[in-house]
Formats: C-alpha cells, sequence, structure tokens
C-alpha cells in the first residue's frame, strides 16, 4: 500500500500539487462518528499560510465530503474527501521540470516513475497533499476526544529559539491551540522573527517539533514489529520534512546512567503511574498509561532562492538553480497539525485493532 497506511483504519492520500484537487480516503471507522466540518475547516486554517513568515500561495481549501458522511455522522463505509486546488501556478516550474531542486524529490521521482510523474510544485510529492490529511484528522481527532484522549503538537525548537516542552499535555495543549504559533510559552515573536531573518537572506530553517498524547489506555501497541513506536515513526516518516525521531528523552537518555534513565513506578488513586516520563509512555513498544511525547526533526525548507549547484537529469549535465515561485521559508509552523492529523489517525487505527472497530462509536 504505497499510498496507504493503517490495518484496520486506512488512510489513503491522493493527488497532485497542482493537479484539479487533493485529498483522502479513510475506510473502517466506526459508524456513527460526528462530523463536524467547522472543525474540519478550523484545523485546515492552521495548517494555512498566514503570514509573511509562510508561502505566499493560500489556498480556501474548500474541501467536499464526497463519501462515506450522512446526516454529519460517519456511514462506517470508505470516508472520502475532496479539496480543489484553486490556487496553482504551474508556470513558475515550466523551466526546470527536468532540473533537480537540491534536497527535493525531483530526482528521485524521475528514477522511480521514467518521467510520467506530475513535476509541477512537487507532484505528488508536495506537502499540498498533506491537506487531505489534517482533515481526515479532525474527524479522528474528535473521535478520540470522546475517549477522553487528547494529543496536539509544538514547535520545540526553531533557529535557536527553545520552547518549554510538554510537562502537562492536556493544559499545555490547551495554550498551543490558542496560538498562530503553535509554542507554549510566549515565543511566537521570535520565532517569526527568525524565520524572516533566513528569509531575508533567500534561505530557510527547520527545527524539532514535539507531539504529545494524554489519555491513551496501557496496553496499546504490539512488541516487536509493531511496536507503538515504529506505527508511529512509519507514519512521521511520511511527511515530508522529517528527517528523525526520539520518543520520551530519546537520545538523551544514552548519556544516562540506567538509574537515571528508568522511570520509577508507583501507585496513584489506584492506577499505575510513572514517576518521571523519560521513555515517553511506552514500554516494549506498548503504552504504559503516561502521555505518550515524541520529537520529531524537521529540515530547513529544501525551496530557496540562492543560486545552488544541481543538475539536469534529463540533458545530463550540471546547472546552476535559483528558485522562484513561492515558498514557505520555514515548514514548522505548519507541519505541527500535520503529525497531529496523521498521529490521530495512527490511534484510531491502533485503537480499533485492540479493542475493535466500534470502540470509538458514539451510538
Amino acid at each position: 500500500m504505497k499510498n496507504s497506511i493503517g490495518t484496520s483504519v486506512i488512510l489513503t492520500v491522493f493527488g497532485e500539487s497542482h493537479g484539479p484537487a487533493v485529498g483522502v480516503v479513510l475506510d473502517g471507522l466506526a459508524p456513527g462518528l460526528p462530523v463536524d466540518e467547522a472543525y474540519i475547516a478550523e484545523q485546515l486554517a492552521r495548517r494555512r499560510p498566514a503570514g509573511p513568515a509562510d508561502t505566499a500561495r493560500v489556498e480556501p481549501d474548500r474541501f467536499q465530503l464526497v463519501s462515506g458522511v450522512y446526516e454529519g455522522r460517519t456511514t462506517g463505509t470508505p470516508l472520502t474527501i475532496l479539496i480543489p486546488n484553486e490556487n496553482v501556478r504551474s508556470a513558475d516550474y515550466a523551466a526546470v521540470q527536468t532540473v533537480a531542486r537540491p534536497s527535493h524529490a525531483d530526482y528521485t521521482a524521475q528514477a522511480k516513475y521514467h518521467g510520467f510523474q506530475d513535476p509541477r510544485g512537487g507532484g505528488h510529492f508536495s506537502g499540498r497533499v498533506t491537506a487531505g490529511i489534517v482533515a481526515a484528522g479532525a474527524i479522528c481527532r474528535q473521535a478520540l476526544a470522546a475517549r477522553g484522549i487528547r494529543l496536539g503538537t509544538h514547535i520545540l525548537r526553531c533557529a535557536g529559539v527553545e520552547d518549554a516542552p510538554f510537562t502537562d499535555v492536556v493544559s499545555e495543549l490547551d495554550r498551543i491551540e490558542a496560538k498562530r504559533f503553535p509554542l507554549i510559552l510566549d515565543l511566537e515573536e521570535q520565532v517569526e522573527a527568525a524565520v524572516l531573518a533566513a528569509k531575508s537572506e533567500q534561505d530557510s530553517v527547520g527545527g524539532v517539533i514535539q507531539t504529545g498524547i494524554s489519555g491513551l489506555p496501557a496496553g496499546l501497541g504490539e512488541p516487536w514489529f509493531d511496536s507503538l513506536e515504529g506505527v508511529l515513526a512509519r507514519a512521521a516518516f511520511a511527511v515530508g520534512g522529517v528527517k528523525g525521531i526520539e520518543f520520551g528523552d530519546g537520545f538523551g537518555l544514552a548519556a544516562l546512567r540506567g538509574s537515571q534513565a528508568n522511570d520509577p513506578f508507583r501507585m496513584q488513586d489506584g492506577r499505575v503511574v510513572t514517576s518521571t516520563n523519560r521513555n515517553g509512555g511506552i514500554n516494549g513498544g506498548i503504552t504504559n498509561g503516561m502521555p505518550v511525547v515524541f520529537n520529531l526533526a524537521v529540515k530547513p525548507t529544501p525551496s530557496i532562492s540562492r543560486p545552488q549547484q544541481t543538475v539536469d537529469f534529463v540533458q545530463g549535465r550540471d546547472v546552476e538553480l535559483a528558485l522562484t515561485g513561492r515558498h514557505d521559508p520555514a515548514i514548522i509552523r505548519r507541519i505541527c497539525p500535520v503529525v497531529t492529523a496523521l498521529t490521530a489517525v495512527v490511534l484510531c487505527d491502533q485503537l480499533a485493532l485492540r479493542f475493535g472497530t466500534d470502540y470509538l462509536a458514539t451510538v
């Protein structure tokens, strides 16, 4: 399933950046789940460009629920969401269709699809395709919330600006959801200034984002090859720009002794909890009931206006490329709702596998 993820709840993405539309098919959801179109629009707005630190390509994202929804509820059959592309400028790419933009998928797409791929704006590899993921994730997030499961993603580090890590996930989720830049601390101006500084130099920046999940029951996930870490990592690496993942303290654990890295267990109000959460809420690939926390490394946006050395892979010669067109100097703000949405889809799938398709049903 090259463009699909999931076993019980399956998400399939389709579309290209400059094609007629992008979208998703979400199959396997329980019947009767509420579909709040206002909430879907709200989440799409969080992904949409919204200022000088984002691309100038702003799409209205007028989504269409083509199938799988009747009178505001899921039917249990495949749910299809179609989002038309309404603000394309394909001429921006006409002169460089056979030129490999450094760190983009242009050359690898050529190697795989032999020139039959849609090259405009990155085609199927474009971040534009993530709009459908956000729409599907909005439905999944509301289903999870009805079960007391909440999740969100914030910017942890960007261009030297450091946010606080999650400590109380539930209260901090409310805080980041209320902001244009998802941050726990009041650092919006600093992060935006850092992004704009790179943009002024025809450059870009990346950073680290952090996802927190509260309310998951203990016992979710599998040992070995279907560990919850593995399933979440597979989803995360489908998102363009993600180059690394760590759970809990991740690579920081390597510098500690076991006495420092372990999370001591204790009883609290009749349930098992841990005193710390250095392992990110997962032991042996399975949730232990504590918040699941993971960090993703997001590379700098590869589309920059500075001259770069590359190749024309059809003519077989070296060329210099200085990109024009509309590009984000940083995708780190807009990638946060994408990761949250895709994580929500994965969690719905994992819960359905563990407890049955109707676990999330509200009727």
